[in-house]
């Protein structure tokens, strides 16, 4: 079943691969366009690019731009502003999931700890967020 483009800005390259295989194994036919940092996908945000995502995955602490930089450009403007953001992160502090929700994340959830949770977790991100296309 495709439903959608994704974009994933995550520096860690397992976190990456693993993302991309649990869409497969769940049998989730996206296309999945990944970044190394939140530059790379500023870059592709700022290209006149005709394809708008459906979903941004966006990890809170990578070099160059973070999610929460990241965060701030796009929702400064109305270019994707009915795109949903899923701030992907390690981190479960309560500072970084209010200050991603004032910046405009739809959700936060913090990365599973192992694969089957990520698993289940990105079938449900897919039933929630991309069945509705």
């Amino acid at each position: 079943m495709n439903n959608g483009s994704i974009l994933m800005a995550d520096d860690d390259a397992d976190d990456r691969f693993l993302v991309q295989a649990a869409f497969e194994d769940n049998r989730l036919v996206n296309t999945i366009v990944f970044f190394e940092d939140g530059e790379q996908l500023l870059e592709y945000y700022i290209t006149e690019n005709p394809n708008i995502p459906h979903l941004i995955f966006l990890d809170l602490n990578m070099p160059k731009r973070d999610g929460r930089e990241v965060l701030k450009v796009i929702r400064k403007s109305d270019k994707w502003d009915n795109v949903p953001i899923i701030i992907f992160s390690t981190s479960n502090a309560p500072d970084d999931i209010l200050a991603s929700y004032q910046l405009g994340a739809n959700c936060y959830l913090v990365k599973p700890s192992s694969y089957e949770e990520l698993k289940d977790l990105i079938l449900s991100v897919h039933k929630f967020w991309l069945r509705r296309l």
